[in-house]
């Protein structure tokens, strides 16, 4: 019998003899008798739904679990986020800070919200948090800003192709007109285009504002759509609304030179002695350290380098209102340790996809708008700073995290917390 490599050894103890052809197909073939659990027709948050709803699912668990009296009083403004909304959520939200940011925007001490059930997490950033603030804050700067939509249109011939993007170039001013007014926030900034053979994806790239604009941005692409639908000279044999040209809700290299969403980056010099004290380790061991994680990242294939940035956006997001899905795509940056000429530490970050928004989406909900006034970020032109906020809070977590790897703490710091 022919040895098995190690992925057939894999599959073969999930299918054990007694796994055999009919109890495969029993157990695998489609089942098409109707189900007992059918939600209700309407989507939407009304008394009569809320309660059909629940008188499904009420044999199943506590309903003044999900639905206490505070979500049921407040129910109504959930309608605009959710479809067959049943209730709520609690998840704890600790603070880390006092965090020091100087930057464009944001400049002040923030006490930083963060939602996460995984121990450890909050006490490692507020102690970055407090490394940076004692090194007199970190500096950043939102570079640049920008939210796309890529419509695709397929030809039948690259001739084809090549004549609907010459009539596509000379709309500049019109698409412009078309898709902001579908909008009061969102500004179309510009649109490049991409040809692959007999396929040309439109890059409809937008300012937002304070709203981090994925919806915006398919609303106003959509109008331009169809209008390219019924005025172009040339028709093409497909077309859809997008060709996932845009890197939403995905991990991409694109962005690590361009932008989606809000690019920042920030900085700290941190004296040695700063390092020692918070961080029980040297520059030395947390430079070195970056160099051989950044080997690890390109052995793994990863896009970016950096320790956990997805542990500071997720907690954050779910805090504030944002999309967490979009965690996916923001946790992409650099990060990069050095020894400074004087000894101490250089740390910076680089983060060119954060989808974050002050206004819309969650933003307003009652206990996600509370974390944003916890910070002062709640509402119109306070999006920028948040970006910032959020670069520096990336900061601290890498800090802390390199400090606990170079000094052994990492393990002990999770047994301590999460047991």
């Amino acid at each position: 019998m022919p040895k098995l490599n190690l992925s057939t050894r894999d599959i073969t103890q999930f299918l054990q003899p007694e796994h055999c052809t009919s109890t495969l197909e029993q157990k695998l073939s489609p089942n098409f008798a109707r189900s007992t659990l059918r939600l209700t027709p309407s989507p939407y948050i009304t008394e009569k739904a809320l309660a059909k709803r629940w008188e499904k699912i009420g044999q199943f668990t506590d309903q003044d679990i999900l639905l206490d009296q505070q979500t049921l009083q407040n129910a109504s403004l959930y309608n605009k986020n959710i479809e067959h909304f049943i209730g709520t959520v609690k998840i704890p939200v600790g603070l880390a800070g006092p965090l020091r940011v100087n930057g464009l925007h944001a400049k002040d001490d923030y006490l930083i919200p963060l939602a996460t059930t995984e121990a450890a997490l909050v006490a490692s950033y507020n102690r970055g948090a407090q490394l940076i603030t004692a090194a007199g804050g970190a500096s950043a700067m939102l570079i640049n800003e920008g939210v796309t939509r890529t419509p695709v249109f397929l030809f039948e011939s690259l001739i084809d192709a090549g004549q609907f993007v010459a009539w596509v170039v000379t709309q500049y001013d019109h698409f412009k007109r078309i898709a902001e007014s579908t909008t009061s926030h969102g500004q179309l900034h510009d649109i490049n285009v991409n040809i692959e053979g007999n396929h040309v994806y439109l890059i409809f790239e937008y300012r937002t504002g304070d709203a981090s604009g994925q919806n915006m941005v398919t609303i106003a692409t959509n109008e331009v759509f169809h209008y390219i639908l019924e005025n172009s000279p040339h028709t093409p044999e497909e077309a859809f609304l997008d060709g996932n040209l845009s890197g939403d809700k995905k991990a991409n290299s694109h962005t690590l030179r361009h932008v989606r969403g809000k690019k920042v980056t920030a900085e700290v010099h941190i004296e040695r002695h700063l390092v020692e004290k918070y961080l029980h380790t040297t520059p030395e061991e947390m430079s070195r350290f970056g160099q051989v994680t950044t080997t690890g990242a390109a052995l793994s294939g990863s896009i970016g380098v950096n320790a956990h940035y997805a542990n500071a956006l997720a907690a954050l997001y779910i805090a504030c209102g944002q999309d967490a899905a979009c965690v996916a795509e923001s946790a992409v940056g650099i990060t990069r340790m050095e020894v400074s000429k004087t000894g101490g530490l250089y740390a910076c970050v680089t983060l060119p996809n954060l989808m974050v928004g002050t206004v819309g989406g969650g933003t307003s909900l009652p206990s996600q708008k509370a974390c944003l006034e916890l910070m002062n970020l709640h509402g119109n032109g306070k999006a920028k700073s948040l970006a910032e906020v959020a670069a520096v809070l990336c900061l601290a977590g890498e800090l802390s995290i390199v400090g606990a790897f170079c000094a052994g703490h990492f393990s002990r710091a999770h047994q301590k917390l999460a047991r």
